[in-house]
């Protein structure tokens, strides 16, 4: 076992851990002083779970197949960048953001006509509480067999996975608004259209940007799992299944790295747009001023 390693890791952990203290215990009097701050936490401790990583699976000579190190993982996704991209064009961009769109759209139409027809409201959610239990290991195989091994049939999991969360969260946001609201709606004679429009929609907002925020992972997870049932030989989850039997740990860490990256961006792209649209909920209004 090499000390020297062991010991550096744990020493830049214990004084990461005390500038994360600092930082989260200060007050600065400038907006981008506190902004930088809050930015530089959570990246600091990003850092300091890699250097922990990287010094515990050198100090004890950790098997590269078991465990590989975060350089090793850098050197291989730096080596591998157009296999990477190859991975990601058929997987996010094609798969994910389409099944995404269709999915999250499909449901909001979906909740839009359950809030005109109580038949439908009776009828579709019970159906749809059915589809969501539906296991992704057991729908994949079924979409491959109807759609095809290429990137159609990952689109029609990844429909399946989106389309309940915006259904159940839209038809709730619909049904927040209060009586006295929808009563003063119609003693302007508001049609319900503009009533949807002007008083209902705006309040289901932050309830559509909640399904939008967890769909944008669920939409991920669906299509690479999709992947290990049938697809050409690219993908994400090709890759990953592939390369594990391969025992070429260190490429399939890369591809989790890109997956995990692409994630994150796309969940803070929907959280973006959410604050620039829900500026005046409340929640929104406390992060600012925080």
């Amino acid at each position: 076992m090499n000390s020297a390693l062991l010991i550096g890791a744990i020493a830049f952990w214990l004084l990461a851990w005390a500038t994360n203290e600092w930082l989260v215990r200060r007050t600065f009097t400038s907006s981008s002083m506190a902004r930088a701050a809050r930015l530089a936490v959570p990246l600091l401790f990003g850092i300091t779970i890699l250097v922990l990583w990287e010094g515990i699976v050198r100090a004890f000579n950790v098997p590269s197949v078991l465990l590989p190190p975060p350089s090793m993982i850098w050197t291989r996704l730096i080596n591998s960048v157009p296999t990477l991209w190859a991975d990601f064009r058929q997987t996010f961009l094609k798969a994910v953001l389409v099944g995404y769109a269709l999915g999250c759209g499909l449901g909001f139409l979906t909740a839009l006509a359950i809030d005109r027809s109580p038949f439908l409201q009776k009828g579709l959610l019970p159906l749809g509480n059915f589809v969501s239990a539906l296991p992704v290991i057991g729908v994949a195989p079924i979409m491959v067999m109807w759609f095809g091994f290429d990137w159609q049939s990952k689109v029609a999991v990844v429909v399946i996975m989106t389309f309940f969360p915006m259904l159940v969260n839209t038809v709730s946001g619909l049904a927040a608004t209060s009586s006295m609201e929808k009563d003063l709606m119609r003693t302007y004679a508001a049609s319900w259209f503009q009533t949807l429009v002007k008083l209902r929609l705006p309040a289901a907002w932050p309830f559509i940007f909640n399904a939008l925020k967890i769909n944008s992972t669920l939409a991920l997870i669906g299509a690479i799992v999709a992947e290990f049932f049938g697809t050409p030989i690219v993908g994400m989850g090709f890759r990953i299944s592939t390369e594990v039997g391969r025992m070429n740990v260190d490429m399939v860490w890369a591809e989790i790295a890109v997956a995990a990256v692409a994630g994150s961006a796309f969940y803070g792209l929907v959280a973006l747009i959410e604050r620039a649209v829900t500026f005046w909920h409340p929640s929104v209004r406390n992060a600012r001023t925080a």
